[in-house]
């Protein structure tokens, strides 16, 4: 494999197994939160471990249009690779610090900026349109329209199809109870970040618990935020109206997400033994960890510790052999970001893998049921798409093949995975995609197979 990855990167099998010591990048849903709730807190909020990833940088852009200053603590240190943590300030102005931007908000490929920064604009007295790229504009929006227009928000889909972009205009926000039909923490948090600015106590209720980095960081700037579990079974987290947050310093653990794809390769490659440093294991998204344990995997949590509110751990993962499980219900939101990791997993796993309740994944970045089914297929994989989720019959040999990205960084970098363990050359089209959360991905992995890949 070249390490200077193109549109198009060819990868052919891995030669040597993965050995050494990694560092993954910064979590992507404690950077946007970091960013968006040091803005809207008074004083200088410190990141530390940022990732300088093409979603998150979206957040930046936009509350920088909105008058927040934002800056690397060393503009020197910014480099295209993950092979640093780069510390941000923000310049937080309060939570009615903010101001009308010249024009539209831009929110690229993100859905996690699009969601949340609604819940926030929904309490500002001025108006402003929020759009993205292609693909953002056709991903739901209908799920958080509901809840803020409950609450008295003026939001509407200017295209009158549920999808952005957006037109956010000033009005009194009142306190709800809101019964989510999904667990998503992206609902959850957009109508949690408008309860600040709500006349009175608000509420969210989803089927199962979705991430909860919003409201553990929400209580660490001040906010008054509480959480439980009702006799049903069903999860709820409240917010009390909030006169202002104050700044903090935000200590950002490795993105396991991202460390997904070096544990599913470290599985794979025959006498593979990593081990992925300062992991977060925030028990609402290490999912895979447990999954992968059920498959046979051998992988140990070491150093475990707490920093700002995230349980974090170094992960030592060793090759192993693995078998088929069942995947579904409350699992679901705990690895929603990994199954297409997950599904390659259960390709090369012996026996057979049902993965159910994950209907969320037709509307991420691509419809991950079909462009999962369709990668796997191309590879040779028995797989069986179902209207939520998929039957995969694991232990066949894969061969490399032409893999559609469909402009998932996912996608691209689960069908990496894949290649690596695979007969023959694939070729990941659009690869570049995976700058939105993890730039240096194609380095890092090549350096770990000492360049013979």
């Amino acid at each position: 494999m070249n390490g200077k990855f193109t549109h198009n990167q060819l990868i052919t099998p891995a030669m040597h197994p993965l050995s050494g010591t990694i560092r993954i990048p910064g979590d992507k849903s404690i950077s946007h939160r970091a960013v968006m709730l040091g803005a809207i807190a008074k004083g200088t909020t410190r990141i530390q471990g940022f990732l300088p990833g093409a979603d998150c940088l979206s957040t930046i852009e936009c509350f920088q249009k909105m008058g927040i200053r934002i800056e690397y603590a060393d503009s020197s240190s910014v480099r295209s690779d993950n092979s640093f943590s780069p510390e941000l300030l923000v310049h937080g102005q309060g939570l009615h610090g903010l101001k009308q931007p010249d024009g539209p908000l831009y929110t690229g490929n993100s859905g996690t900026t699009t969601r949340l920064i609604s819940g926030i604009l929904a309490g500002q007295d001025f108006s402003c349109i929020l759009t993205g790229d292609d693909s953002l504009n056709r991903r739901p929006m209908n799920r958080i329209i509901e809840p803020l227009s409950q609450m008295g928000a003026s939001i509407k889909s200017i295209s009158g199809n549920g999808c952005a972009p957006l037109g956010i205009s000033p009005g009194k926000l009142h306190g709800i109870r809101y019964n989510s039909k999904v667990a998503s923490a992206q609902v959850k948090s957009a109508v949690l970040l408008a309860g600040l600015y709500a006349d009175s106590p608000t509420e969210v209720t989803e089927p199962a618990l979705s991430r909860n980095h919003t409201e553990s960081m929400l209580s660490g700037f001040g906010a008054d935020v509480s959480s439980h579990q009702n006799e049903n079974g069903s999860w709820c987290a409240s917010i009390q109206p909030c006169r202002e947050l104050f700044a903090q310093d935000i200590q950002v653990p490795g993105d396991i997400s991202s460390a997904a794809y070096f544990i599913a390769a470290a599985l794979l490659i025959p006498g593979s033994r990593l081990l992925i440093k300062n992991t977060g294991i925030n028990p609402t998204r290490a999912g895979i960890l447990k999954i992968c344990r059920e498959m046979g995997a051998d992988i140990t949590c070491i150093n475990q510790h707490v920093s700002a509110g995230e349980p974090t751990a170094d992960l030592l993962v060793n090759y192993s052999p693995l078998h088929g499980t069942a995947i579904g219900g409350s699992d679901i939101p705990t690895l929603i970001d990994e199954l297409p990791v997950i599904a390659v997993l259960a390709a090369y796993a012996k026996g057979t893998t049902v993965i159910s309740d994950a209907a969320e994944l037709k509307v991420k970045e691509s419809n991950r049921i079909d462009s999962i089914t369709r990668g796997l297929q191309a590879m040779g994989a028995d797989v069986i798409p179902t209207d939520d989720g998929m039957i995969i019959h694991g232990g066949k040999a894969l061969r490399g093949a032409a893999i559609d990205s469909f402009l998932d960084h996912r996608i691209a970098m689960a069908f990496t995975v894949a290649a690596l363990a695979a007969e023959g050359e694939t070729i990941i089209q659009n690869a570049q995609c995976v700058d939105v959360s993890y730039p240096g991905f194609y380095d890092e992995i090549c350096s770990l197979g000492r360049n013979t890949f």
